[in-house]
């Protein structure tokens, strides 16, 4: 018996850890590769299947050694399935997210012992690509591991993301130690079986949406497990009608893999493959199985194209049924903007700077811990800030982005200002910091200030501040109304929206909507409203790029969260009897928060009749509902009116 073990290397070197929340939203502590060694050996997959002594690969010591049990298998036999295994794990076939190093480690685990590697390291990719950063990633990491096409069409750049430093510096270090060899083989590797320059196939000309291999009972096992709908396509080297269908399953599984979708091929002569079939039934080839939640639904033989691309599309159906509300007519609802609103008027910047000043010159007492005198911070808010802002005013004719040596210096000033003022002496400077968020530097600067810990977070340190002054009913209404103002702005930089729909931060926001949705003042009311349009309709942009393609990935959603939100927007829309603005921005909020939202029928339902939501907006028609005689704008009716009959319950 040989004992086997899995080393787990992380190939953004810490960087995954420190940047995935600001990122992503969410905590990814590493970004696995693996590993297996056995029989003395460490043997991986990247620029084709490599064989070093243990530890001694380019990928330095290990992150990670898991213990996979032993192996009753012996060394030659072991040998024999690598030398298969090369044929299908070439260097031209390698894809970051989909056919890497731990589909091979996968497929060797589960030949030389029967089991699998941990899900944290095989359910990375989903729980990657289940981001919206991570979707909007997907096309260019594609690209890197897109072979071209003789005498193809170039394709399309992807779209740019947000942060392109960032995840430049994730990406590029990432792929080049998961491909690298640079490090020589201590041990023989043997000769490839196939031509070192093997014959391009669809398959390999774009790895767009790669089909799994499962040479073993375990390695299928895995992909069934965690993929809710499955394909798995059985055939043989030495089929025919084989190879006249897998062009045609290629295709589908370009256009239909994505979470929770996955195509599997099962060669009935490499490893264990014919186990895999027996455990089906399978006798012949080519043939199609489908499954659903792990279980066989449909069997399909021999070669029918459009038979199979119909059992593919019944599949997905069954699995992911379409939301009801796409069978809904809400021509209102669609013809509204996605876009955020912004709050971009330039005030007169030295009138905001010389109220600010005199608020720093009146100050009766000075913290004792701070690190800047008063004459200091104002050199550096008049002789770096001012002038920077001035470049981005309209009237400007160039342009200045901000840069670290700007913002850091400023946000040191503003954790000083902010101990060393008072409440209603902040305005200006958060106005300052409203039109900085303009300004795409400077706003995904904000979003990565989660991995620089020693400079403070503006937006956090203002953020609480609200809070805080709300809870205590002690709230200045200049301060509270321009750092409304300055949340709504933050949404114009997709990166630092997902910094703050995620975690703490959210939940900060939420309670600030809440708060202010009901207050007294005309004009912080309708900030408010603008606040949480933004958040809905970043919501509603997710699902609805869901829903439309089969490639893309909505955002996460929180059904505890949904409901508190759309609670506060009936009840203020309830309340509100002066501004047809405020009506409108909210009764939109309510139409994005409700419309394909997975908790409709389950959680809002329920909640928008004992709110008796419906009678709430009609009201807004009638006399008294919202001014002397009801809603006037033709387009708030409309919305009103289809909100009303449409989305809440009678």
């Amino acid at each position: 018996m040989q004992a086997v073990k899995l080393y787990v290397y992380d190939l953004s070197n810490g960087l995954a850890r420190q940047m995935s929340s600001q990122l992503t939203g969410r905590q990814i502590d590493g970004i696995w590769h693996t590993s297996v060694v056995v029989f003395g050996k460490e043997i991986f997959y990247g620029q084709g299947i490599d064989i070093t002594l243990p530890g001694r690969s380019h990928h330095g010591r290990p992150h990670q050694v898991i213990d996979m049990g032993e192996t009753a298998l012996d060394e030659e036999t072991f040998n024999e399935y690598l030398a298969e295994m090369r044929e299908h794990y070439t260097a031209d076939k390698y894809h970051l997210l989909d056919f890497n190093c731990n589909s091979f480690t996968n497929d060797c685990v589960g030949f030389l012992t029967g089991g699998s590697i941990p899900d944290f390291i095989k359910d990375l990719p989903t729980d990657f690509l289940s981001t919206p950063f991570g979707a909007a990633l997907r096309p260019t990491i594609d690209s890197m591991f897109r072979r071209p096409t003789a005498g193809g069409v170039p394709s399309t750049a992807p779209p740019p993301v947000s942060n392109p430093d960032l995840a430049s510096a994730l990406l590029q270090g990432v792929a080049s130690r998961a491909t690298s060899n640079s490090t020589p083989s201590y041990l023989p590797t043997p000769a490839p079986t196939s031509p070192s320059t093997p014959t391009p196939t669809p398959a390999t000309q774009t790895l767009a949406s790669p089909i799994h291999l499962s040479t073993n009972p375990s390695s299928f096992h895995s992909v069934l497990r965690t993929h809710r709908a499955l394909i798995a396509f059985f055939t043989s080297t030495t089929c025919g009608p084989c190879r006249i269908i897998a062009p045609v399953f290629e295709e589908l599984a370009a256009a239909k893999s994505r979470g929770g979708v996955a195509f599997t091929k099962i060669d009935l002569a490499v490893g264990m493959g014919s186990n895999v079939a027996s455990e089906w039934g399978v006798r012949v080839t080519p043939t199609f199985v489908f499954f659903l939640d792990g279980k066989k639904v449909h069997e399909l033989k021999g070669v029918n194209a459009p038979e199979l691309k119909t059992q593919v599309d019944l599949l997905l159906y069954q699995a992911f049924p379409p939301h009801p509300h796409t069978n809904l007519s809400l021509p209102a609802v669609e013809s509204l903007s996605l876009d955020p609103i912004l709050f971009t008027n330039f005030p007169a910047l030295d009138s905001v700077n010389t109220k600010l000043f005199s608020f720093i010159d009146s100050a009766t007492s000075w913290p004792a811990n701070a690190s800047q005198s008063q004459s200091q911070i104002k050199q550096t808010l008049s002789q770096a800030v001012l002038p920077y802002l001035k470049m981005n005013s309209p009237s400007s004719k160039s342009k200045s982005r901000a840069t670290p040596g700007l913002l850091v210096p400023w946000a040191r000033v503003t954790a000083t200002l902010v101990d060393a003022l008072q409440l209603s002496e902040l305005f200006p400077l958060v106005d300052m910091w409203r039109l900085a968020l303009l300004d795409p530097s400077a706003s995904s600067w904000c979003a990565s200030l989660g991995i620089k810990k020693d400079t403070p977070d503006p937006i956090a340190i203002f953020l609480t501040k609200a809070i805080s002054a709300l809870a205590a009913s002690d709230a200045p209404r200049n301060y509270i109304l321009t750092v409304l103002r300055l949340m709504s702005n933050a949404f114009s930089n997709p990166a630092l929206t997902r910094v703050l729909l995620a975690g703490q931060t959210r939940k900060d926001m939420t309670m600030l909507v809440v708060m202010t949705l009901l207050h007294d003042d005309a004009a912080v009311r309708t900030a408010a409203a603008s606040l949480a349009f933004n958040v809905a309709a970043y919501l509603q942009k997710g699902r609805v790029n869901k829903a439309n393609s089969s490639d893309a990935e909505g955002v996460e959603e929180d059904g505890d969260w949904e409901v508190e939100m759309v609670s506060a927007v009936i009840e203020a829309i309830d309340r509100e009897k002066g501004s047809e603005e405020v009506v409108h921005r909210l009764t939109a909020c309510l139409a994005f928060l409700l419309r394909l939202s997975p908790f409709y029928d389950e959680q809002l339902v329920p909640l928008l009749e004992i709110l008796q939501s419906r009678s709430h907006l009609k009201s807004k028609l009638g006399k008294g509902g919202c001014g002397e005689s009801g809603v006037q704008k033709k387009e708030v009716k409309k919305l009103v009116e289809e909100v009303a009959d449409k989305l809440c319950p009678a």
